[in-house]
């Protein structure tokens, strides 16, 4: 008989909870699956005294993670304790280097450190496996790397934040304020205490560059990703947006053109019809853009133990079964290091909203400093009248080059009509 896949779980948060409970609960069906058992065999956490709902009688415990990289009733380490750097780095890296596979859901880690990691594993001949660490429950980076791994993608995009989606959802169907809905967040347990990560777009970039190297054959490179977040989105703009036929969605977009690759996270205009303006709440979606599918969409809850936990199990069984695939599809000697596109040279339309003093002259100014940039309105709309008073104006313009849009702003910012930092929201025809 085949002997069980020995575990060792860093972390007992909401994920390594919800895991070990998979693990226990599902371990008939899990086993015929993996062809082998899947046992626990020691976990590591800060607290033992702390009441998960858990009975880990049996199960060797240890307040330092390292010791499971060494243990030798572990087989494969599964990290869940979060971050790029620090005990988590550590832990990987010591269960590589004794010969121990990893799983984790640290997309942090991935991101910052992942071409490096999955160069240790492959020389180490053990498995790194991250599927956890973007979209949740969605099987997007099996998909990626072996599903459509007979297409050439061009292109990959979604939302990857059920935080911000679900503020955004709110946000549209109540027309209360960001502060208002990221505290209703906070309190239902979908925004964590300090939100930053999630509303500023960080946690969307790492997940987009993880999925940019899987997409492109590419080295994931976290630092060439433009980063954006929700905070300046205000009910106006998207009570304008909809007027206008639109959703606005906080959006990982990826894209290849000539050699070169765009990565890129920011509030999106998207046409009200299009599939992932239907994508609500705290779900996630992933559209690949392939040469021989053409579109494929995936959408999925995005975070919690549950789904989080049905992708670390995903990965154990595959490690059960001895089915191995290069980290991210290719060899990791052989991911390119390839050329970004600036983001100040990026070409797309654009939703602009001022808040300008209503009194003569103030079109004059605004149409000229547009006609100064080659800058070409689309289409206006003011709301209201009342002289001295500052009122909404909002403009699309065509598609233009970034920087002139940046430099038209800056301009028209100045002018003595224009009360507040003009609002830029890029449009994109999904």
């Amino acid at each position: 008989m085949t002997a069980p896949l020995k575990i060792g779980i860093a972390g007992l948060g909401t994920v390594g909870v919800g895991v070990f409970r998979a693990l226990d609960e599902n371990a008939d069906g899990l086993s015929g699956r993996a062809g082998r058992a899947l046992a626990v065999t020691a976990v590591s956490a800060r607290d033992r005294g702390k009441d998960r709902g858990l009975s880990l009688d049996g199960v060797r415990w240890t307040g330092d993670a390292l010791e499971l990289a060494v243990d030798d009733d572990v087989d494969v380490v599964v990290e869940l304790i979060g971050g790029a750097d620090g005990v988590a780095k550590d832990l990987v890296e010591a269960a590589i280097g004794a010969g121990k596979h990893v799983v984790t859901a640290n997309k942090a880690l991935i991101a910052h450190h992942g071409a490096a990691l999955a160069r240790m594993a492959e020389d180490a001949g053990v498995t790194l496996a991250y599927e956890a660490s973007v979209a949740g429950g969605i099987p997007i980076v099996k998909s990626m790397r072996e599903g459509l791994a007979g297409n050439r993608i061009d292109r990959v995009y979604g939302i990857l934040n059920g935080t911000c989606n679900y503020i955004l959802t709110e946000m549209a169907g109540s027309g209360r304020e960001f502060e208002d809905v990221l505290a209703e967040a906070q309190a239902e347990g979908y925004a964590e205490t300090d939100p930053s990560f999630d509303v500023d777009g960080v946690d969307t970039a790492h997940k987009l560059a993880i999925l940019a190297s899987l997409a492109f054959g590419s080295e994931v490179d976290f630092d060439a990703v433009y980063t954006e977040g929700i905070r300046h989105v205000s009910p106006m703009d998207i009570e304008f947006a909809a007027e206008l036929g639109y959703g606005i969605k906080l959006l990982g977009i990826a894209s290849r053109t000539d050699g070169r690759i765009e990565q890129r996270v920011h509030p999106c205009m998207v046409p009200a019809d299009a599939p992932i303006n239907h994508v609500n709440g705290v779900f996630n979606a992933v559209v690949a853009e392939g040469d021989l599918v053409d579109t494929a969409i995936h959408e999925g809850r995005g975070a919690g133990a549950g789904p989080t936990a049905s992708a670390v199990v995903a990965d154990l069984i595959d490690i059960a079964q001895g089915r191995t695939v290069p980290t991210f599809g290719i060899p990791a000697a052989s991911l390119a290091r390839l050329e970004t596109i600036p983001m100040e040279t990026h070409h797309g339309a654009y939703f602009v909203r001022f808040m300008v003093v209503d009194q003569p002259g103030v079109f004059a100014g605004i149409a000229a400093s547009l006609q100064a940039h080659d800058v070409s309105m689309e289409s206006v709309l003011q709301r209201g009248r009342d002289p001295g008073v500052p009122v909404p104006v909002v403009m699309t313009v065509h598609e233009t080059e970034e920087a002139a849009m940046l430099r038209t702003l800056e301009e028209i910012a100045a002018l003595d009509a224009v009360v507040e930092p003009p609002r830029m929201i890029r449009i994109e025809m999904l």
